[in-house]
């Protein structure tokens, strides 16, 4: 949970997910859809999904023991060799070091290194400096003490140098570079691209809605999330529809567009709700299901389609 986001946002998720997933063993026992519902909001949602498939595989190939070598756990889905030395280090007081998002800032503000830490060349030399500097002996107090400083005092932005016991010898701030460093990714305009999400409605009787949502393939954005239907122009809605055999009102409700940011572009995407006339019969129960607003399933929704459906659910009938 911690992989690209902060102690903070993912302490109530941690809680709420541990209550629910306490072992390894009922974690793996656990439908999809249940471990994603629990993610909902947290974002980088692959996350989920390895974590899944990896109790799934801890339980099936390895009868239920982890791994204890960095190879071993790097082969499983979503660990690579940092979170690997993490594991290892805490959990077995294993001699590994890692570099996380805090402890390359630390890195390159400490021995003022050159170039964007994403680039593989600097990379590298990250990895040869952590190697170095990770002692043998209370390895996981060394790795827990660069990340909560990191985390507090040498921040990406407003860093407390003049707190940090390591100011008396670090390069940035000795240099006084300190807001130099780390070299910022190189900018990169993002693509715009656009989308309608077609929320399709069924009175299920005279007090009630309920709303077709399609499960997305694993792969792409929003992997095994279930949303709305998605056609990139006007004239696919009516493929789409015709397609799938709804019968539907011409009346159309387009709901404000909205823009929702990707790593590597934005999606502009505008809601239209269409009242059809269906059968409760849909062709692939696997990836289409009518959802009730009144009597919610525990899905794993991305907060886009989780805001429209309190939208809608607030709407009159």
């Amino acid at each position: 949970m911690l992989q690209q986001t902060q102690v903070k946002t993912v302490i109530p998720y941690y809680l709420k997910f541990m209550q629910n997933f306490p072992t390894v063993e009922v974690l793996a026992q656990a439908p999809q859809d249940d471990v994603l519902h629990l993610w909902t909001g947290l974002g980088y949602y692959a996350r989920a999904r390895n974590l899944h498939k990896t109790a799934n595989i801890i339980i099936k190939e390895h009868s239920a023991q982890f791994p204890d070598t960095s190879e071993g756990l790097q082969e499983l889905p979503g660990i690579g060799r940092s979170t690997a030395g993490a594991i290892l280090s805490f959990a077995k007081a294993q001699h590994q070091p890692i570099l996380d998002g805090n402890v390359k800032r630390i890195l390159c503000r400490y021995f003022r290194v050159q170039g964007w830490s994403g680039h593989s060349k600097t990379q590298k030399e990250l990895w040869s400096l952590a190697e170095n500097i990770t002692p043998k002996k209370h390895c996981d107090d060394f790795n827990q003490a660069m990340m909560d400083l990191g985390a507090s005092l040498c921040s990406r932005t407003r860093p407390q140098c003049i707190h940090c016991p390591l100011n008396k010898t670090c390069g940035a701030y000795l240099h006084q570079e300190v807001t130099e460093y780390p070299y910022p990714k190189p900018k990169k305009d993002k693509p715009v691209k656009s989308t309608y999400l077609l929320m399709l409605t069924t009175k299920e009787n005279t007090s009630d809605i309920t709303i077709l949502l399609e499960k997305r393939p694993e792969q792409g954005i929003w992997g095994s999330l279930w949303c709305f239907p998605q056609c990139e122009t006007l004239n696919e809605i009516e493929q789409w529809l015709d397609k799938h055999q709804y019968q539907h009102h011409n009346n159309r409700q387009f709901y404000p567009e909205f823009r929702h940011s990707f790593s590597h572009y934005h999606l502009q995407i505008t809601p239209v709700k269409i009242q059809v006339e269906a059968p409760h019969q849909i062709m692939d129960d696997n990836h289409f299901i009518w959802f009730n607003r009144k009597k919610p399933l525990k899905l794993g929704m991305p907060t886009p389609i989780k805001k429209l459906l309190s939208q809608l659910a607030a709407e009159p009938i």
